[in-house]
């Protein structure tokens, strides 16, 4: 592995490309007519003029391409030592390279542009170690990537590949088999981009501009990125029309104004080129001091046909625990009343234990309310306006800088359903910093029952950065890091919370799924959330007081 870069070929045209003969015989030779002087130099001439205009054309072809990787930042998936680097392969120099791991299976080396930027042509030098198979991806963020060129003929030596016609900011070759024993090998690693003069496309207005926190004499914003055709530098942030400040985020937080006024807001995005962007609809801020936090307590799957205040079963238990937290707020997660939650039923069990928090509960339905003789009958008709504020049985509520939404896993949940056109238009209106949904069929868990019916609900909600989901379904609980609606970690995803264990007797859980930090099953018990503006803590509160679980707090997004 220690060969010397390989020379670029050089290739000419086919007319100037010499072409080797056999000599004609002697007496052939003197039959010819002999060429003139002048005639030989005209010849010389014209050759000189077509390679003159070849070189000319190669020059005007080539000078709308820019070096674009030159000493940009590299990662890799594994170096060989240190002496050989990711950033071996984007110096410049003929006598450094990158190098994997020897004897490595796939591996990767991706450079980052800095923004996103036309893409037309990579070419790669291979050391002695080269990549049978490779493809070129590009990608908008280093995590999702696009294929825009694959071979499984590779042969070492230099490898340009032109007329790729992409963008992106990073820009990767994952080889997936090796030509020799050893790892993969590159001398440089040369990304190209098209030049088409001065960039004069504005940025797409950001968007969901929101309130994140007040101060008595601050107002935190935040916003969707906006999008562009090279790449977003920056946000103007304009109070009341005029510019305050800059961001490179989409967060921003004005300082200096008075308590109790009323501000508007409008952010705009810019470009390297100083486009910009029309403004972001208004949102108003009004410096204050922060609310008092305040408990939330929730849980699903709670009262079991025959539990009553006089017993001492999980729903009666669970009850008590709730009474002794004292909420400002309760949060039913489905299957509140089995096992058909009847309006008789609910009268029966649920109004003896949990009924005594109705005033304060903003319920949830779930699959053994929709097995009543007219699904979801009772459930409407127990809760009244708190089960269909809205007059369905989605809805959202708002309380300090928290927006909690309300969904049911019992009604369609596809992308063109009302559902979930009624959650788009919803996140889109809210102003509140943080977010909160709840359901009852979870869409991850390591328990029994997962369910994909909310897949939909579960990007549009990570789209909008929310912070928190909450589930029931299965009756165990079950705490995740912070996902995106594919089980990717993700510190900007969302938390599910998974909080069947209102009172049902108990489930046990099957495999663990990808995320999942923590796991409690076997006994009663209900979440208990600590919210303010901008944070939230939980703990889960077993019927006897004994914590099991402990989280935050944790910053909204």
């Amino acid at each position: 592995m220690g060969s010397s870069p390989p020379e670029d070929d050089v290739h000419l045209p086919q007319a100037l490309r010499p072409t080797r003969r056999r000599p004609p015989s002697r007496a052939f030779r003197h039959a010819l007519p002999r060429p003139s002087r002048a005639r030989g130099l005209s010849a010389i001439a014209a050759v000189l003029a077509l390679l003159a205009a070849v070189l000319t054309f190669g020059e005007t072809a080539s000078a709308a391409e820019v070096l674009l990787s030159r000493g940009k930042p590299a990662t890799t998936s594994s170096t060989e030592s240190s002496s050989y680097g990711a950033a071996k392969a984007v110096d410049g120099k003929s006598d450094t390279r990158w190098a994997s791991k020897e004897g490595s299976g796939a591996q990767w080396l991706s450079v980052d542009l800095g923004s996103d930027v036309p893409i037309s042509r990579v070419r790669l030098s291979w050391e002695d170690a080269y990549a049978k198979a490779y493809r070129i991806e590009v990608s908008p963020d280093g995590a999702s990537w696009t294929k825009v060129y694959s071979t499984s003929a590779g042969d070492g030596g230099t490898d340009d590949v032109g007329s790729l016609a992409t963008h992106g900011r990073h820009v990767r070759v994952y080889a997936t088999s090796r030509g020799t024993d050893y790892g993969y090998s590159l001398w440089e690693f040369e990304v190209f981009g098209g030049t088409s003069g001065p960039d004069t496309t504005a940025p797409s207005a950001p968007t969901s501009p929101k309130v994140t926190g007040t101060t008595p004499t601050g107002v935190s914003l935040g916003w969707t990125a906006s999008t562009d055709n090279v790449g977003v530098t920056g946000y103007d942030i304009l109070r009341d029309g005029v510019a305050v400040g800059t961001s490179v985020g989409t967060t921003y937080t004005d300082t200096g104004l008075t308590t109790g006024v009323s501000y508007s807001y409008t952010i705009r995005a810019k470009d390297a080129a100083g486009n910009l962007s029309a403004p972001s609809a208004a949102v108003i801020g009004t410096p204050q001091a922060g609310s008092s936090s305040f408990t939330v307590v929730a849980a699903g799957d709670i009262s079991d046909p025959g539990c009553t205040a006089s017993q001492e079963c999980g729903a009666q238990q669970t009850a008590r625990r709730v009474e002794a937290i004292n909420p400002d707020e309760v949060i039913t997660l489905g299957d509140n009343q089995y096992d058909t939650g009847s309006l008789s039923d609910y009268r029966k069990y649920y109004d003896t234990t949990w009924g005594r928090f109705k005033a304060k509960t903003r319920p949830s339905p779930g699959n053994h309310e929709a097995d009543d003789s007219t699904p979801e009958a009772g459930y409407k008709a127990y809760f009244g306006d708190r089960a269909t504020p809205d007059g369905t049985t989605w809805y959202s509520w708002n309380r300090g800088g928290w927006h909690f939404i309300a969904l049911d896993t019992e009604q369609s949940m596809s992308s063109t359903s009302a559902q979930i056109k009624w959650l788009k238009a919803d996140l889109a209106n809210n102003t509140q910093g943080c977010v909160a949904a709840y359901w009852h069929r979870p869409l991850y868990s390591s328990g029994p029952q997962a369910d994909k019916v909310s897949q939909t609900a579960w990007q549009v909600l990570y789209d909008a950065h929310a912070d928190l989901i909450l589930n029931g379904h299965d009756h165990l609980y079950e705490r995740y890091s912070p996902q995106n609606a594919k089980a990717k970690a993700d510190p900007a995803g969302v938390r599910e919370l998974l909080v069947g264990t209102g009172g049902a007797d108990p489930y046990d859980f099957e495999s663990p799924q990808p995320n999942s930090e923590k796991r409690v099953t076997g006994s009663p018990a209900v979440l208990k959330l600590t919210l303010t503006d901008g944070t939230y803590s939980g703990q889960l509160v077993r019927y006897d007081g004994t914590q099991l679980d402990s989280f935050g707090p944790v910053t909204c997004h």
